[in-house]
């Protein structure tokens, strides 16, 4: 992890831990570089990613102020955090369907920027939360940047392995929405009716450098489904 993500992930930590409300404001730029004991451009950075996610907003000759107006259990379709640090103060576990190596889809080599003759981790799971059915999630994961998976390691986190597992700083993502019914292979994964409605998301993640690493397309539960997003303007 990069040292201005690592101060951007403490400062949302603070935030959290203190239960710093909506416009609360924060130590000055001064005070943040004497704490961390690093330069004003690692901090500005590091404030720069915390109001991406929507954390913080700046205001010029004032000073930095909480911005999140957070709500329990809302699934946020701009982050790049993953499940399990989205919705930390829920139990969220996963039951494996699928874990192998295998050559892409045209789809997913396509979205991965990667040849068909390369070799993806495809992983197929079912996401619960308070072990009720929230998603049924598709990833193709491009196996030259995640050389290693296995079935510990996807029931848990895998951001979280990435990250902190193999070294990796997880960049940007793309996402795409769409609304439609249920297939019948999808209502049993969920435990819903065929043709009941669904929220179908395709996610494509990059690293910092810009190379694509994950195509994701998740199915959710619309009983157990709440999202949010945050803008920047």
């Amino acid at each position: 992890m990069l040292k201005y993500q690592h101060i951007a992930d403490e400062l949302e930590n603070y935030i959290e831990e203190n239960k710093l409300q909506q416009g609360d404001k924060l130590p000055v730029l001064q005070e943040l570089m004497n704490q961390f004991k690093v330069s004003k451009s690692t901090v500005t950075k590091a404030l720069e990613l915390l109001e991406n996610r929507g954390v913080v907003f700046q205001v010029r000759g004032s000073g930095i102020f909480v911005r999140r107006h957070k709500r329990s259990g809302y699934i946020s379709l701009i982050s790049n955090q993953g499940f399990k640090k989205m919705l930390e103060e829920f139990h969220i576990t996963s039951k494996v369907i699928e874990l192998d190596v295998r050559k892409p889809t045209k789809e997913a080599a396509l979205n991965l920027n990667m040849g068909l003759d390369e070799d993806v981790y495809y992983v197929k799971r079912v996401r619960y939360i308070q072990g009720q059915t929230l998603c049924l999630e598709e990833s193709y994961f491009n196996k030259s940047l995640i050389p290693y998976l296995n079935n510990e390691i996807i029931t848990e986190s895998i951001f979280n392995y990435i990250t902190n597992g193999l070294g990796l700083n997880i960049g940007f993502g793309d996402t795409f929405l769409h609304v439609d019914k249920l297939t019948a292979e999808e209502a049993k994964y969920l435990e819903l009716t065929e043709g009941d409605p669904k929220l179908y998301v395709e996610s494509i993640y990059h690293l910092t450098n810009g190379q694509p690493f994950d195509f994701s397309k998740i199915t959710y539960n619309y009983v157990q489904s709440q999202f949010f997003v945050q803008a920047v303007l």
